[in-house]
Order: structure tokens, then sequence, then C-alpha cells
């Protein structure tokens, strides 16, 4: 593996599995622009712009990278030339839609395109094509679920990192810094850390915890504060961390310790519950059910989990309603957390993935209510 992409070999198996994936689905083959799919299949990190680049993958056929001339520097860093896939480049003035459709083999019916192909280049690819294309997403949605030995040590990594980071925060949490201030130093440690930026971070104080999704304000801390801090970014070859823990500053009262008390033992009952088997909607259940019973259950608002790989977001999502059985290899978030508007909030959260009798976590970090001395 290089610094940015896994071996070739990865790739060329990739590829294979989804082309036979497509067969399956009856269809032609498939039609991949720049995004995490294309990045997924080959390692290219190539940008969409308003000249077509696309990866075509036809069934029985050999696969066909279709590229402006003038982004073929794009390629150096992915594993197209090792592969050895053809590469038909062009110039404007040329059609590459035209070319799209004979490298599918001149019958393009049956054809599914990434779920991030922009209309500027979908609508005149429908118009060569015999019958409305479908989303590559069903098609590719198991092979990218299920995480390759690789992934999930790429996973492990930037699990391990997000951990360095976290235990650097108590740290930062200085009552009269604004959460501004803190998020700016964790950012500054996620990049230290080995990840190549910070793709996002949560710094919810006080009443801010309460938002779920709160990001971080001018607000300044104060003693007495619970603080929910969520970070992650993308670690080389680009696979994510995301990683909640919630810090007191100062010693909790009763209250919040109680119900921060049983929050924790969510979180654990459902990453105990993780196995393969067990439907994605019954590890939010297993979760959701201790904070109902507690009489915390109306403060939960959220999912417990979402899936993550070159994505922060991905399938499988682990929400009420998704009967997905897990199988080993699927790696998502463990997330519960307890939201009182206008006062406090808070979120546990670790990285698993599903082995197979149970599951591994890959974040390590003490999952008490953090007490930070003020």
């Amino acid at each position: 593996m290089t610094a940015n992409r896994f071996d070739t070999s990865v790739y060329a198996h990739r590829l294979r599995a989804a082309a036979e994936a497509a067969s399956a689905a009856g269809l032609a083959g498939l039609i991949i622009t720049p995004g995490y799919d294309l990045r997924y299949l080959v390692g290219s990190r190539a940008q969409t712009f308003e000249r077509l680049t696309a990866l075509v993958v036809p069934v029985g056929r050999e696969p066909t990278l279709v590229i402006p001339r003038l982004e073929l520097a794009s390629l150096k860093e992915s594993a197209v030339h090792e592969l050895g896939l053809a590469v038909k480049d062009w110039v404007d003035g040329q059609d590459p839609y035209d070319m799209v459709v004979d490298a599918l083999g001149g019958d393009p019916v049956a054809t599914a395109v990434t779920d991030s192909m922009p209309a500027l280049h979908l609508l005149p690819l429908t118009e060569r094509l015999d019958d409305l294309p479908v989303l590559a997403t069903e098609v590719l949605r198991t092979l990218r679920m299920i995480k390759d030995p690789a992934e999930i040590e790429a996973l492990r990594k930037a699990g391990a990192a997000i951990d360095r980071v976290h235990a650097r925060v108590p740290h930062f949490l200085v009552p009269g810094r604004t959460e501004a201030e803190v998020a700016a130093d964790i950012e500054k440690a996620i990049v230290a850390e080995g990840h190549s930026e910070a793709a996002f971070i949560i710094v919810g104080s006080g009443p801010h915890g309460a938002d779920p999704h709160h990001e971080h304000s001018d607000r300044e801390l104060r003693a007495g504060d619970v603080v929910v801090v969520d970070i992650g970014g993308p670690y080389e070859p680009g696979y994510n961390s995301d990683s909640t823990r919630t810090y007191s500053l100062g010693e909790p009262s009763a209250e919040v310790a109680e119900q921060y008390s049983v929050l924790q033992t969510a979180q654990r009952v459902a990453v105990e519950a993780v196995r393969p088997g067990v439907t994605a909607e019954q590890v939010d259940a297993a979760a959701r059910d201790v904070l109902v019973e507690a009489g915390l259950g109306e403060y939960f608002v959220h999912r417990t989990g979402h899936g993550i790989g070159l994505s922060v977001h991905e399938e499988p999502y682990i929400v009420a309603g998704n009967d997905l059985p897990l199988r080993p290899g699927m790696a998502f978030s463990v997330e519960p957390g307890i939201y009182f508007p206008g006062k406090w909030g808070a979120r546990i959260e670790d990285i698993v993935v599903v082995t197979e009798d149970g599951a591994e976590a890959l974040n390590q970090r003490p999952h008490e209510l953090i007490v930070v001395p003020v």
C-alpha cells in the first residue's frame, strides 16, 4: 500500500466484484464519475468538472476510463495504469458521452450510474442510452459496506489517531476560552496526530451540547459545563475516524452523573448486541430500550449509528426500520446521546467492526464522563 491508496490487487478485486454484482443485477454495466465510488474502485481522487471523467465497467468486457486529456495527470496517484485499464482521453470538440456508450459495447441498455453524477453529465448520457439509467448504489452498497482487511486496518489507524486527539482535549477545555478557540486547537491536533485534515469538529458546551449538530461558537466555557466533543477526519488512504466523548468542567451534579451513567450503559449494551445476523434496527433498539426504561427515551433524538469508510456517513445505518442483518466486515458508529434543550447534552461514540462472533471497537478512550479539573 502506498500512502495514498491500497495495493493494486485490492482494486483489481473490487473491479471484478463490481462487474459480477452488475451482472447479477441484470445490468449491462456501470458508469462511475468522480466521487467515493470511483475512489473505492480504482483509488482515483479525480474531481468532477464540466468536462466528463467516467469509469465504464461493462459486463463481459474490460473497464475503460474516459477522461479529458488535460486531466490525465490526475491518474498518477491512482491504480488505473497499474491495473492496465484502457484510457480513452478526449479533447474539446469530441463527444465523451458517445465514447462512454462505445465503452459499454454499443448496446447501452440497463445501465447504472453512480449517485454522485451531476445532472450536467447525467442528462447528456440519458439522451444516448436506450433506457433511463438506475443508481449504482444498490449494486455497490454491499461491496462498500463489507470492509476488506486493508480497509479495516485503515479504520483502526484512524480510530487510534482520533483517540490520541481525545487524550489531548482536556488540556484545551479551560473556562473562559471559547468553543471556537477549543475547536482551533483540536483541528491542529487532528492533523498533528496523522489525519490529512479535520472533517468536522463539534464543541458543544452547556446548552449547546443539547444540539446534536452544533459545531462551535464564540460561547465561553464555564465551570460546571458539560461539553460534547465530536471529532473526526480522513486518515490516509482516506478512511475516516469519528468519535465522541463528553467532558465535565468540574464535578457534575448528581443528576447529570446519574443520567450520564444510563447513557453509558445504553452505549455498552448496544456494542455488546453487535454480531453477525443481528439486524441494524436491533442494535438501535438495544441502546434505545435502556434509555426508554430509565425515562430518557424522548431525549434520544437520532439514530444510533451510521456506516463509515471513505465517507463519514455511509451504509449501513443503525436505525429503526432497517432490518439489514449485520455481516462480518461491516463498520459503523454506535453513538446514543441524550439532549436536554436549553440545559446540556451528552453523547458517547465508538466505531465498531463486525467480527465473526461479535464486534471490535476501534476507539479505546474511557467512556465515563471525563471530569476536567477547574
